[in-house]
């Protein structure tokens, strides 16, 4: 297995870039199949976010795959090479293993430790598998990964930093308008960021929330669950009238809540200028930059909140949760390595036991009156012999897989020995041996 991850996230490029890279549910699918179908890719998927979009990948050959996975995120952005380039990143092998861990345990995110991360690694899994595209390699990795999630929210108090990106931005904006409790609302979208927008403000005391949605059937459902009232995005300028918080997480490509459109909402009251926050978590940008010219308007997108969410790195619990990474880095990638080495020794096993057979039956030829007893006698001592001689190299290089350039022993070994490449080929393949 040779992981391969070409990404772009917050910490590498600026919302702007995020958003010309932001994939709906049918773009990621074609990303995944595109990726792929390149040469030397044998598996695939993608985790795609708000603030993040990489490509995970099972490869063959580095060069020629991170060339084919790079081009391909290139021409999504509609950037040249050069404007592009500087804002991916690669990670490899056991720097690939760490970055996935790191992410699902919530230390790569933009608020750390927030675990909406873990369903959104769940999905690349699940998208992944349906398609095809996810075989044993990154299937291996990515359970493993979510494990890791898991186990990171369960035994550390990483989740008190802030259990979600809504969250955190919300409990930022609320001192804009003195506080959530007793507000009024309106989340326009009704995916799985307003599930957690409409939690966070009912627990906070909003006292209104009113879902804004084009078609209403999650809309309803999430009404039912908060204590909502449902509105068609028709009538989203007249629901603007009175709102002291706005949240904002469609996946429109377009823009919904414009300059104008909240001008006409704030000349119906009778305090134009009163405080109002909006926040922006969609990407591409649902609301017009230009809402922040108004009076009374703070608003909060992608962009700033990234700013303000840089004092995250003092979250509780962040130094257990990067001891259990730490700690499950090294037994994935240990029991990798060993795992790498065992199809050199299950082939040496074999080519041992094959000489062994091939002098026996030599041995048959110029003594086909030997004694049953007496051939199985020599039969046991040859292959006693033959195990005894390979012991220790096969004891010895599955001690050294746990080191630095242990795949060179394992191919030290299969040259000493002139082992087949096929042989060794044929144990990792489907229907081989373990």
């Amino acid at each position: 297995m040779s992981v391969l991850v070409v990404g772009v996230s917050h910490h590498s490029a600026p919302v702007a870039v995020l958003e010309r890279l932001a994939l709906d549910a049918d773009a990621a699918q074609k990303l995944v199949v595109d990726v792929v179908g390149a040469e030397h890719v044998t598996e695939a998927t993608v985790i795609s976010t708000c603030n993040r979009l990489e490509v995970y990948t099972d490869v063959e050959r580095f060069h020629g795959s991170i060339e084919a996975i790079s081009r391909m995120l290139i021409e999504r952005a509609g950037a040249t090479t050069d404007a592009m380039l500087p804002h991916l990143y690669v990670h490899y092998d056991d720097a690939a293993v760490s970055h996935l861990f790191r992410v699902t345990a919530g230390l790569d995110s933009m608020v750390v430790g927030e675990g909406q991360i873990l369903g959104q690694a769940r999905e690349a899994l699940r998208l992944g598998q349906e398609l095809g595209t996810v075989g044993p390699a990154l299937n291996v990795l990515f359970q493993q990964a979510l494990r890791v999630g898991k186990r990171a929210h369960a035994e550390t108090e990483i989740d008190r930093a802030a259990p979600s990106l809504v969250s955190a931005a919300l409990e930022i904006a609320a001192p804009d308008v003195g506080g959530l409790a007793g507000r009024r609302a309106v989340i326009v979208g009704a995916g799985s960021m307003a599930s957690l927008a409409a939690a966070s403000l009912s627990r906070a005391g909003a006292s209104e929330i009113v879902l804004v949605n084009r078609t209403p059937g999650n809309a309803e459902r999430l009404a039912g669950e908060y204590g909502a009232r449902v509105a068609p995005l028709a009538d989203l300028e007249r629901e603007l009238v009175g709102a002291d918080v706005v949240v904002s997480c469609t996946g429109a490509t377009g823009t919904v809540l414009t300059r104008d459109l909240l001008a006409r909402a704030r000349t119906a009251e009778a305090d134009p200028a009163r405080p109002t926050t909006v926040v922006d978590l969609a990407l591409p940008h649902d609301v017009e930059p230009a809402v922040a010219d108004l009076p009374g308007i703070t608003l909060r997108g992608l962009a700033r909140l990234a700013e303000e969410l840089r004092v995250a790195d003092v979250a509780p619990g962040i130094d257990a949760v990067r001891d259990i990474v730490t700690e499950e880095i090294s037994a994935f990638t240990s029991a990798r390595r060993q795992a790498s080495v065992t199809p050199t020794v299950v082939a040496l096993r074999t080519m041992a036991t094959t000489v062994v057979d091939t002098e026996m039956a030599r041995l048959d030829g110029r003594l086909p009156d030997l004694d049953p007893a007496a051939r199985a006698e020599v039969l046991q001592t040859v292959r006693r012999v033959a195990d005894k001689l390979l012991h220790q190299p096969t004891v010895r290089v599955k001690q050294l897989a746990n080191e630095e350039g242990a795949v060179s022993y394992a191919a030290a070994l299969a040259e000493l020995f002139a082992l087949d490449p096929d042989a060794v080929d044929a144990v990792t393949r489907p229907g081989g041996r373990p």
